[in-house]
């Protein structure tokens, strides 16, 4: 946990890199509050992973000392199958997510973004964790250890995160083997024409083997094909799971329930969010926000930062009673 207390501050100083050459060069790849929710959402991911990082540990280590068929050691070699092993999984894995709406009520989060840059690399939250470890079982029944996974599993998360950007054009070569920006960005696209695609992590290859592959060639819109109306966090991190109750429980029969639960999104009644946000979401609309207005709003996410990075470095002494009281203050503020 303290890497990744230490990884922090460096990602942000990316991020901000990445914001000031788009100033720079004229281009209006930011958005105040679409920034501040990415940022709401990764600084939950980040807690929550603290909170459960010993359940997905304890979950490989118990798989593989049970029942892993083969004892491999961390020596080189293994390292590449692992790395191999690990994208094509997240492939199918990424590919599920899209296409399975149990899955998608997860994923969804990462997809809401009407900007592509750095900010929403970290728009992931603990449900995507919880369905990604049904994928990862796999690596220790093989018989990788749990060290070796989570090392692997962070690496390749941490790739994912340069692949969000609109700053880095194409990279020629690389374009035909690895997944660049430009393949992620038609991944996040929802023109038509480009859903679905491009669900690699590293290698791009997996999507040219299996027909999912799509080239970057025309003006790209982002978020969702239906955008959200509110930026709540407790929105958007469940509305789909709300929609997808609703629809099941209007369904008739149980295999009609269960098919829809693992239909596609596109199978869920289309009309069913508009009511739904009428339901669950204020009518109040804000105006145009304040300068003093966002000044208080990175106020709170600095001092939620602060504290995040606090718990990260701290895990391993601070007490369970400021774990929990530090985790509900950061909570309370991001929903807030």
């Amino acid at each position: 946990m303290k890497a990744i207390a230490f990884a922090l501050p460096v990602l942000l100083t990316i991020m901000y890199v990445e914001y000031y050459f788009s100033k720079r060069k004229g281009r209006n790849y930011f958005n105040f509050s679409d920034s501040i929710s990415n940022l709401s959402i990764g600084i939950l991911d980040r807690l929550t992973s603290l909170l459960f990082a010993g359940f997905f540990y304890f979950v490989y280590d118990s798989i593989q000392t049970k029942y892993g068929v083969f004892d491999i050691k961390p020596i080189l070699l293994h390292w590449v199958m692992l790395f191999f092993i690990v994208d094509f999984l997240w492939y199918w894995y990424h590919r599920f997510s899209h296409e399975v709406n149990l899955f998608w009520t997860a994923h969804v989060v990462h997809h809401q973004s009407e900007q592509y840059n750095y900010t929403v690399g970290t728009r992931i939250t603990v449900f995507q964790s919880f369905v990604r470890l049904l994928f990862w079982c796999i690596l220790p029944l093989v018989g990788f250890p749990a060290p070796m996974i989570i090392t692997l599993l962070l690496i390749h998360g941490l790739y994912s995160f340069f692949t969000h950007t609109r700053l880095i054009g194409k990279l020629g070569f690389l374009e035909k083997i690895l997944v660049t920006p430009s393949h992620h960005r038609v991944h996040h696209a929802s023109n038509g024409h480009y859903l679905d695609k491009n669900y690699g992590g590293v290698f791009i290859i997996w999507d040219k083997l299996f027909g999912t592959f799509a080239e970057e060639k025309s003006e790209l819109q982002f978020g969702l094909t239906k955008p959200l109306e509110s930026r709540s966090l407790l929105w958007q991190l469940f509305h789909f799971w709300v929609e997808l109750y609703y629809d099941v429980k209007e369904k008739k029969g149980l295999w009609n329930k269960i098919k829809l639960l693992f239909g596609k999104p596109d199978d869920v009644n289309p009309t069913l969010r508009n009511k739904l946000e009428r339901i669950f979401l204020s009518t109040r609309r804000r105006g145009k926000l304040s300068l003093a207005f966002k000044y208080y709003i990175i106020t709170q996410i600095a001092i939620s930062i602060t504290a995040l990075i606090g718990l990260l470095y701290f895990s391993e002494v601070v007490s369970l009673f400021y774990l929990i009281t530090i985790s509900a203050f950061i909570i309370l503020t991001l929903i807030n």
